[in-house]
This record gives C-alpha cells, sequence and structure tokens, in this order.
C-alpha cells in the first residue's frame, strides 16, 4: 500500500502530466487556427469594395453573403483571430471582408440568421464591437430597417416570408434582434423581436396539452431538432423570456421541450431526437439535428427557470452523443466524413467544452480535448495553411471539399480552435459568442 505522501506525489505529477499535455494540445490548437486564417487569407477575392470569400476556393461562383457558408464566417473568424493574437492582418483583412458586406446588405433577400440579413447584421456588429468603426454599426441597423421593412403584420405579431426556424427564419432573426438590442443599443429592435415570439407561440401545433411542435414548412415538417424545427423555435421564445420575463414566452418554450422530450429516445438516460418521425435509425450527433443543438434549448430553460431537471437533460443529450461514439469516428448515422460546426466534430467539441463549463465533469473536459484532437489531425497542412476536406452533407459523402465558411469549413474549426486553446492554456479571454448560444465560455 502506497503511504499518504506516495498517493499525494503520484496526484501531483499526473496533475503535472495532464497540464504539460494541455500546453502541448494549446500550442497545436493555436498554431492550426493560425494556420487555418493563413489559408483564408489565401482565398479572398479582392472587388471595388473590398474582398469576398467563395464558400469552395476551387469555384469562384461559390462566393456569396451568408453566415452559413459565405463571406461573414471568414470575417468573423478573422476579427476572432485578431482579438486573440493580434494579428494586424487579420484585422485588416476582415475590415475589408466588412466593406463587401456592407455593399451587399441592398441586395440580400433572405432575412434569416445563417441564410440572411440577420447574418449580415451580426457581423458587421461584430466588426464594430472590434474595430469601432461607426460605418459598421450603421450597417447593422440598416439590416434591421430592412428587416422591418420585410416584416408583415399576422395575427398577435409580425412574421417574415422564411418561416420559423435557426437558420432562416424568424427565430434566428428575432435571435439577431436581441443580441442587437443588448450589444448594440439598436432601436427597435427589442420590440421586433417581441413581436416575432407572439406570431411563433400562436402558429405552434399543439400535439396535447403542454406539448407543442413547430415545423419548418409544409414541404419539410418532420426535422424536429435545432436548426429547422421545435429546438430551435423553442430557444428562442426561452430567450425572450429570458430577456423580458413574459411567462407566454416561457410556457410556449417548456411546450417544446416537452414534445421533444415525448418523440425522443431515452433508452439508458440518454436523450436523442431522430431527424424524422420516419425514419427512426437516422439521427445527427451535432449542432444542426442532434443532441448538440437540442441542449441548447434545455440549458436555456435551465438559465430561465434554475430548474435542475433542464440541466439533467443536458446531460442526457450529452449521454446520446457518448453512447453513439462521439467524438470517435463511427459507422453509425450520426457520423460522416464531417467536422464542421454544424453538423460535425467542431459542434461536438464546442458542446462537450460547454457542457463541461456548466457541469464540471471531468469526462466532458475530455471529450473536448478528444474531438479536438481528430480536428488537429485531419487537417490539411502545406504552403498555404490548414483547411479540412470534408463531406458536407449525409447524402453526398464523395461530394468531399475543403470551405473556407463557418458553419461547413475553416472558418468554424480555426474559431473553435482559438477557444479551445485559450481554454487549455487557462487563459480567459472573451470570446465572440453566437445569438443562439447561451453558453459562456
Amino acid at each position: 500500500m502506497k503511504s499518504g505522501i506516495a498517493v499525494l506525489l503520484s496526484v501531483a505529477l499526473a496533475a503535472a502530466a495532464n497540464s504539460r499535455a494541455g500546453a502541448v494540445q494549446s500550442r497545436d490548437d493555436l498554431a492550426t487556427a493560425r494556420q487555418a486564417a493563413q489559408w483564408i487569407e489565401s482565398t479572398a477575392i479582392a472587388n471595388d469594395k473590398g474582398v469576398v470569400w467563395p464558400s469552395d476556393p476551387e469555384d469562384p461562383k461559390s462566393v456569396g453573403t451568408t453566415l452559413y457558408a459565405g463571406t461573414p464566417g471568414p470575417i468573423l473568424f478573422l476579427l476572432e483571430t485578431y482579438r486573440y493574437t493580434g494579428d494586424e492582418r487579420a484585422l485588416a483583412d476582415a475590415k475589408k471582408g466588412a466593406d463587401a458586406l456592407i455593399d451587399s446588405i441592398a441586395n440580400t433577400e433572405g432575412t434569416g440568421l445563417y441564410e440572411g440579413l440577420a447574418g449580415t447584421g451580426f457581423t458587421l456588429g461584430e466588426a464594430y464591437l472590434v474595430t469601432h468603426d461607426a460605418r459598421y454599426r450603421d450597417g447593422a441597423l440598416r439590416c434591421i430597417e430592412l428587416l422591418k421593412t420585410k416584416s408583415k403584420t399576422a395575427g398577435a405579431g409580425i412574421e417574415w416570408a422564411d418561416g420559423p426556424d435557426i437558420i432562416a427564419g424568424a427565430a434566428g432573426t428575432g435571435l439577431f434582434l436581441l443580441w442587437a438590442d443588448e450589444k448594440l443599443k439598436a432601436p427597435g429592435a427589442r420590440e421586433l423581436a417581441v413581436a416575432a415570439g407572439r406570431r411563433l407561440v400562436e402558429i405552434g401545433e399543439s400535439k396535447e396539452p403542454g406539448k407543442t411542435d413547430w415545423r419548418m414548412s409544409p414541404k419539410y415538417p418532420d426535422m424536429p431538432n435545432f436548426a429547422h424545427g421545435t429546438a430551435g423555435v423553442a430557444y428562442f421564445l426561452a430567450t425572450l423570456y429570458v430577456n423580458n420575463h413574459d411567462k407566454q414566452f416561457l410556457d410556449a418554450a417548456v411546450a417544446g421541450a416537452n414534445y421533444l422530450i415525448s418523440i425522443a429516445d431515452l433508452q439508458h438516460g440518454a436523450c436523442l431526437i431522430y431527424h424524422d418521425d420516419k425514419r427512426k435509425n437516422l439521427y445527427y450527433l451535432s449542432w444542426c439535428h442532434g443532441p448538440a443543438g437540442d441542449a441548447r434549448l434545455f440549458y436555456q430553460l435551465y438559465r430561465a427557470t434554475h430548474d435542475a431537471k433542464w440541466l439533467d437533460w443536458v446531460k442526457r443529450s450529452a449521454t446520446a452523443m457518448i453512447a453513439s461514439g462521439a467524438p470517435d469516428v463511427v459507422v453509425k448515422p450520426g457520423e460522416w466524413n464531417n467536422i464542421s460546426a454544424c453538423c460535425g466534430v467542431t459542434g461536438q467539441a464546442q458542446f462537450f467544452l460547454d457542457a463541461y463549463e456548466v457541469t464540471h465533469d471531468a469526462q466532458y473536459l475530455e471529450l473536448a480535448r478528444k474531438a479536438t484532437a481528430r480536428l488537429l489531425s485531419s487537417a490539411t497542412l502545406d504552403q498555404s495553411g490548414a483547411r479540412w476536406v470534408q463531406a458536407e452533407t449525409r447524402v453526398k459523402p464523395d461530394l468531399l471539399q475543403a470551405q473556407t465558411g463557418f458553419m461547413q469549413g475553416a472558418s468554424g474549426v480555426g474559431m473553435w480552435l482559438l477557444h479551445m486553446g485559450e481554454f487549455t492554456a487557462g487563459v480567459k479571454k472573451a470570446a465572440l459568442t453566437f445569438p443562439d448560444n447561451p453558453f459562456a465560455y
């Protein structure tokens, strides 16, 4: 039997070894993030307003303005690179991108957070917060004015043509408006968000008392998770309650969560909500249609109510991911050759660190590190920098691309590596937090 001193010494040595391992990974995380910034800078296309980025550098026609896959992702990543490293070149390129993005506002048709004006406004707002250049705040405010113009009165509130969801619809747009109210003091933004919330409460489909479903559209009725369904809409309503304490929003958000739980696979203490009602073997593991996204609703309800049962559902979401093999490579419907923030390993890594931050359960931190190690090992590294070749969609596994954007490309991965690298190094810096993320680093 070891003596007490020997036990303490072995514990101290193990802690020191973990600290050294963490320091090594932190250096790798930050070095690879810098290489990702280098690659993204090399893919920029100059125009008479600034610079833009193609989603796929092999296809110059893939230039776009969506936060999901277009120029906003590189802008935000380069802003974050400057914030973390002081790299003036990254800041200069981010400003050139923001300049071009301002010019795109009048021609942007969509209204959503990840596919429309709300995403443009968020990106320009972040550019203002980093640079303090009033042009970028003015651009964000123009986006809000256009959102107001594009809205129409409906029932007790307002709606837009793009449906209710997080990606392109009212839930994501409303989250941007709440963010703009808080961060930019944008006139009228909060009122628009509340009006959008009132309409969403009205259009929810009651499945039975206390259980409500929101569908993306009649064409796509059966996607209940965060990106396109009930989880995302209920998350926005819970956020409205946190913002203004109007109980109708909390009641609707809880009803949405209750519906999701009622259709979930709850075996072995997990919470896995399938992609749709018709294919019970089809599920995802990350932000868009998986537990990593759904847990955001549960955590926001915990913040709203301080009821520990909602934190338990966050843990059960993590259990579902672990039981399905995340973040290791598994041959199951929830995993394919995708490393992204939307559908893949980056989204898993972020969720596991978020779960660690709110539960202090060390297994989640270890899983975040393991997922991050997968990202480091899967990077393509050369003189151009770092990028990740992947299959964006599950239904096209042979279509492999290295993309620049946030949700499916190097900007999202690089931003995660910045955050994880600084966390591992024990340096707490203000990290960019998206309007749909309730967790704080």
